[in-house]
């Protein structure tokens, strides 16, 4: 099932998507991959939430301020190719916690996002990943999750959808043949 189809079928509406709150980019694409800036969780009446985990979030709490931040971060990939159709592979996901020092929990707070990509986007959910605690996070937000996905190229849509390939060899109006004087 495609994962337009399966967001439906959950029954997920996806957040606007946040602008980023510095000097960068919400997603940079290079060749066949889509690199994603961290995002924090969403705002919860208009204020975004701040603690660490272990003292002021539990693990639970953690996990859904995880998932909130998964569906930032699908909406910015929706966002950028038009489609969540054209995701062949999440690829790599690092996850870091705002945690006190004694905190050993910091994947399991990342599941809410990884869960939730593998719940979107089945088996092309299934990433590497990297959870880690952290004594601080920008504004106090208790988790950012940045990631990197494999797109499937433009050219190779059209191809499965029965169209042409454009190439620039294609594209290229055919030149008379050149003669050469002696």
């Amino acid at each position: 099932m495609s994962a337009e189809k399966k967001l439906k079928q959950l029954g997920i509406t996806l957040p606007p998507v946040s602008s980023p709150v510095a000097t960068y980019v919400n997603a940079v694409q290079t060749g066949n991959l889509l690199y994603l800036s961290g995002k924090g969780p969403l705002s919860v009446d208009g204020k975004r939430p701040a603690g660490k985990l272990g003292r002021e979030f539990t693990i639970e709490q953690g996990y859904q301020h995880a998932r909130t931040t998964g569906l930032d971060l699908i909406a910015v990939m929706r966002t950028e190719l038009g489609s969540l159709d054209r995701v062949r592979r999440i690829v790599k996901v690092l996850g870091m916690v705002n945690c006190t020092p004694d905190f050993t929990d910091p994947p399991k707070v990342i599941n809410g996002a990884s869960d939730l990509f593998v719940e979107v986007f089945g088996e092309k959910g299934r990433h590497a990943r990297s959870a880690v605690g952290l004594n601080s996070l920008p504004m106090g937000i208790p988790v950012e999750i940045e990631m990197i996905v494999e797109v499937e190229p433009v050219r190779a849509r059209r191809a499965a959808a029965g169209k042409p390939a454009k190439t620039a060899r294609a594209a290229k109006k055919k030149s008379p043949p050149r003669t050469t004087r002696r």
